[in-house]
């Protein structure tokens, strides 16, 4: 079973306990439409890799933590494509969950997502060995969802007269996949600050690779959600502050940063494929000739 797999069958065991007959209807099929399909699952992926790499790619923990990472980021787009936040229509190419399911039952899922992700961790924190690995991976997941640097803070940036760009990216976009790359390694029982600036290097080229695709992208069918949203909200975006040529320097130069950040070990081929891989799938297509 490789990773890809790994990670699908274990949100599908945990999304399939929501679907029996004490959970209201419409929510579990809210949670559901969250999360499959799914995108790249970069996150999750990074997890694992940095799992391998540590010598426990294998590990129940470094899955549950995988799948976690996955359910939470999915919960985060439930909540940011609401209303309230950037009132996206459509999410991966599907209508958003609030728009196929309404605004309440949309709130309910993220929140039961969440819920759901340390719930994961739980199960497997319970299996003999692995209560303080699983500790540690318990802690990091937090610290990249809540305050100060953690997702939530990042969606909470967007709600302040004046935004700190860098704290805002660090935050929405970086911290879970430092925290991916710290949770694999914790998970191996490695040390997870060795493994934190891959993730966050990784994460801040996503957050470039996000800017030029809804700045230069053809249309909402490339990025699979509603293009145009930064200039439309006034949100911090590379292309207006370097262009398109200096926002596609800088992802180039994030991806060798990453590259550079992972530490001495038997799986660093792996990792350095995906990152050079995924720095050139996130180019929109007609950009794609300045990608290589």
């Amino acid at each position: 079973m490789n990773a890809i797999q790994r990670i699908e069958k274990t949100l599908a065991d945990a999304l399939g306990e929501t679907e029996g007959s004490l959970t209201p209807p419409l929510l579990a099929r809210a949670m559901n439409h969250a999360v499959f399909p799914g995108g790249a699952r970069v996150r999750p992926r990074l997890c694992l890799a940095t799992a391998a790499a540590c010598g426990q790619g294998g590990s129940e923990l470094a899955a549950a933590a995988a799948a976690a990472i996955e359910l939470l980021h999915c919960a985060s787009l439930v909540h940011d494509d609401m209303p309230c936040f950037d009132n996206a229509a459509t999410r991966r190419g599907r209508p958003a969950v609030h728009k196929a399911f309404g605004e309440p039952v949309a709130l309910l899922a993220g929140d039961a997502l969440i819920v759901l992700a340390f719930d994961l961790i739980g199960r497997a924190a319970a299996r003999p060995g692995q209560g303080q690995k699983a500790g540690a991976v318990l802690r990091i997941v937090a610290q990249s969802v809540g305050a100060p640097f953690g997702i939530v803070a990042g969606q909470a940036w967007e709600c302040e007269p004046q935004v700190d760009v860098a704290m805002y990216h660090r935050s929405k976009t970086g911290a879970l996949f430092a925290g991916a790359a710290a949770a694999g390694a914790a998970a191996a029982g490695a040390d997870p600050e060795r493994w934190r600036p891959l993730g966050a290097k990784l994460g801040e080229a996503y957050q470039v690779a996000d800017d030029i695709g809804d700045a230069v992208a053809d249309d909402e069918a490339e990025m699979g959600k509603p293009i145009r949203q930064d200039t439309a909200l006034g949100r911090p975006n590379a292309v207006r502050e370097l262009g398109v040529e200096g926002a596609l320097k800088r992802l180039r130069s994030l991806a060798e940063e990453a590259i550079a950040a992972i530490p001495a070990c038997p799986g660093a081929d792996a990792l350095e494929a995906i990152i050079r891989g995924e720095s050139k799938r996130l180019v929109p297509r007609s950009l794609a000739v300045y990608a290589a």
